[in-house]
Order: C-alpha cells, then structure tokens, then sequence
C-alpha cells in the first residue's frame, strides 16, 4: 500500500467516524457490511488478479432506508464510491461493470439491513430487480 493510499484509506475512516457520530451507525455499518461481502467473494486467479462480484444487493429495513434517504438521496452512488475505493486500495477487478442495488426489505435479519454480492454480466442498476429474480 502506497503513502497515498494509506492516506486515502485513513481519511476516509476519519470521515465515515465522524459521520457516524453526526448522524449514527447505520451508513458505516452497511459500508462495512459492503466492503466484507467484498472481501469474502474475492477470488485469486492468480497472484496479481483478484476478482470480485460486481452486483451489490443492499435491502434496508424501512427506517433505515427512510433515514438514508432522507439525509442523502444519492445513496446507493455513494456506496459504490466506498466500494470503488475500497477495491482499488485492494487491487481487486470487478466481475463486470459494477452496480449496487439499494432497495427496501420488510424483513432483514439483523432488523436493519442486508447485504448481498453475485457476478453478473452487463448488469445495470436499473434492470438489476429484473435480472436477479
């Protein structure tokens, strides 16, 4: 990891903290979910390639998705900025043109959200409800 990007990386952990002590958890806490779900379908096709799922499925429990909406009406752009970041600093490649879906549950099992990842090719995040049922 460069000077730059462990820079980047502590800057933006400084932000999403204070964010979170602003408003609450829940922003953070789904970009983390985000950044694990990541993380665990990663797959090493060979020592300088890692790839990753490129369609994100975020559904939030009603309040949550109100309370994020209501604050930032760009929602699901700015998890897939967090995300962006989160793999270039990993060097991870996305399956396909990336999306992150972010949409309303009536039942998530933690009560708040849900976070879930599959490859998809040319997915758009318009058409994702579409193609993933």
């Amino acid at each position: 990891m460069s000077a730059l990007s462990a820079l980047e990386e502590a800057l933006e952990n400084r932000w999403e903290a204070l964010r979170a002590r602003v408003f609450d958890r829940e922003p953070v806490e789904v970009v983390d979910a985000l950044r694990r779900e990541c993380d665990s379908n990663a797959v090493v096709c060979r020592a300088d390639r890692v790839m990753v799922p490129n369609a994100y499925d975020v559904e939030l429990a009603d309040p949550v998705h109100e309370e994020l909406t209501r604050r930032d009406s760009h929602v699901g752009q700015a998890l897939t900025d967090s995300l962006v970041r989160h793999a270039a600093r990993h060097g991870y490649e996305w399956a396909g043109p990336l999306t992150v879906h972010v949409g309303r549950a009536r039942e998530v099992p933690n009560g708040r959200y849900r976070v879930a990842s599959s490859v998809m090719p040319h997915v758009r995040a318009d058409g994702f409800r579409q193609a993933r049922r």
